[in-house]
């Protein structure tokens, strides 16, 4: 086990070498910061409607960015060993809070998301994302060979992801669903998966997505809003016209911070899972370019880490980071692709940017993990450095 103090000596720049992953630090950092700045711009009007405070949003994303940052830094002081040892447990914590939230959940909206903590809500489904591409990660080192080898190694994942799917399901939460399908699809991919299995997965899943919207109306309408949303303009098309108007408007650079228009009531969920397009609006195009690449930065870092962990023969730890850049990577995807209307809509936070406090915590939380994984390959591969030098 690294010690507390291994880990604190190592945020004192070395000459010879980091001990932790600076850019990824950083990236995590300026898409808080973002996040701060434009969840104050985009909130104020809806804030100062429903609560008669202009403020009171930004109130309460800021006491979630303070939990966050204590979560980080506890996560990051946490070996991975005790994920590693306790990841059966949390899946099994998961799917019992999933149950909770079925039972004594709080509706919006027509879904039971959130289990009531004093003042706020804590939305369930993305703790229990977490857990299970935890679980995902202990179960591909406990039964690679299996996975590569035969059918029954490849199907157990899938069994648990089926059961987790169907809880989230009555909620109700397809976006949820499809992360962690994507998620769980890209790790048995990169565990050795045979290639017949991993394209029968995929079209299983797409045809299982296309019967779950098909045979719910609210589904089949965002569909259609999507596909065609200037026919029914203030009707199903009105959150999507409304946010490519803000794209349309915001040029190359943008109206100004501050200046939007649409999220003056005319975008709904402008804070929120359409926090894209004011920003778009307000930093055009090139703020929108630039902002991509902290999250591609971000990613990259993600699957760097895990590739290096990997080599260094910590497997969990591997896993566990390709989870989490997969994970990352596809919600930013759904969440920029719906704004502008190259994917149908769905109620998927931009990471570390959009305003949600369960989000929020759940994605701080993976990001200590991924410093941590960084931390404890470069502390491996330094001792069997030394070692070396030594004999």
């Amino acid at each position: 086990m690294i010690a507390f103090a291994d880990f604190r000596d190592s945020l004192t720049p070395k000459p010879s070498a980091q001990l932790y992953d600076v850019p990824l630090l950083y990236c995590v950092i300026m898409l808080i910061g973002l996040g701060f700045v434009m969840v104050t711009s985009a909130s104020m009007p809806t804030a100062d409607r429903l609560f008669n405070n202009p403020y009171h949003i930004i109130i309460r994303h800021s006491m979630f960015l303070a939990m966050g940052f204590v979560l980080f830094w506890i996560t990051c002081c946490v070996p991975m060993t005790w994920w590693k040892r306790s990841n059966p447990y949390l899946l099994l914590f998961g799917m019992a809070l999933l149950i909770v939230v079925l039972i004594v959940g709080r509706e919006v909206n027509g879904a039971k998301r959130w289990i009531p903590v004093g003042p706020v809500g804590f939305q369930v489904a993305e703790a229990a994302k977490l857990f299970f591409f935890s679980y995902i990660a202990g179960y591909l080192v406990r039964k690679r060979e299996e996975v590569q080898e035969n059918i029954k190694g490849f199907a157990k994942p899938i069994a648990v992801f089926a059961v987790y799917a169907l809880l989230i399901l009555l909620q109700p939460d397809l976006g949820t669903v499809v992360v962690m399908f994507v998620t769980t699809v890209g790790l048995l991919f990169l565990a050795g998966a045979k290639l017949w299995q991993f394209f029968a997965l995929i079209l299983t899943g797409v045809g299982l997505v296309v019967l779950l919207i098909i045979v719910e109306p609210y589904r089949m309408a965002r569909v259609v809003g999507f596909l065609e949303p200037w026919d029914d303009p203030f009707g199903k098309g009105y959150q999507l016209v409304q946010s490519l108007m803000a794209y349309s408007q915001g040029g190359w650079f943008g109206q100004g911070l501050g200046n939007s228009v649409q999220k003056l009531q005319y975008l709904p969920e402008a804070h929120n899972d359409f926090i894209f397009a004011v920003i778009g609006e307000e930093l055009g195009f090139i703020g929108i370019v630039s902002i991509l690449m902290v999250f591609g930065t971000l990613v990259f870092r993600a699957l760097l880490i895990g590739q290096q962990a990997l080599k260094c023969g910590k497997e969990y730890e591997g896993y566990f980071a390709f989870a989490i850049g997969i994970w990352f990577a596809f919600q930013t995807m759904v969440n920029v692709g719906a704004s502008a209307g190259i994917l149908p809509t769905k109620g998927l936070t931009l990471p570390f940017v959009s305003y949600g406090g369960s989000s929020l915590l759940i994605m701080t939380i993976a990001a200590g993990i991924l410093l941590r994984v960084d931390f404890e390959t470069k502390m491996a591969t330094k001792q069997a450095t030394s070692g070396g030098g030594k004999r």
